[in-house]
């Protein structure tokens, strides 16, 4: 499953916790859609460096699918891991969450997103290969063989 010293899921998983301020809200008084974006984004990097122990860049933002409202002083989680390798390619699925006082959480966002691992020169370089150990990251690694194929008819399509 990819090239150089696999590494396993687990090995690049991160979990960002951002508290939701007045600053962050929409005229609607909800969290800015695009705020959200921003912090999967960030989060999707952390998990592509910790695999690729290189600089990397977003190359693409599948569907970002908000399935419920974020407010002010509410905290939200946000839990990456790496699902997919392609040669130089990653893919990181983020889900967002709202987490209650009682430590309860509600999915409010899921995200894929495609980032290339770069080289000294800023250009695509190679990623060790992905090792899923558990069933789940096995069902998320044959999805993510459908989505790049996807991705890729859509690109030769010019949807």
């Amino acid at each position: 499953m990819g090239e150089c010293n696999a590494k396993h899921v687990s090995d690049s998983v991160t979990e960002q916790i951002q508290p939701v301020f007045y600053s962050h809200l929409n005229s609607q008084k909800r969290l800015f859609g695009g705020e959200l974006v921003s912090w999967i984004d960030i989060v999707a990097g952390a998990v592509a460096r910790r695999h690729s122990a290189r600089n990397v860049t977003t190359a693409e933002i599948d569907s970002l699918q908000f399935k419920s409202p974020v407010y002010a002083n509410n905290v939200v989680v946000l839990h990456g891991k790496m699902t997919y390798v392609g040669r130089t390619s990653m893919e990181v699925r983020v889900d967002s969450y709202v987490e209650e006082l009682s430590g309860e959480r509600k999915l409010v966002n899921t995200a894929y997103l495609v980032l290339v691992a770069l080289d000294e020169n800023g250009r695509p370089t190679p990623v060790p290969g992905l090792i899923c150990d558990t069933p789940e990251e096995e069902a998320e690694w044959e999805a993510g063989k459908k989505r790049r194929d996807l991705r890729k008819q859509r690109r030769l399509e010019s949807y």
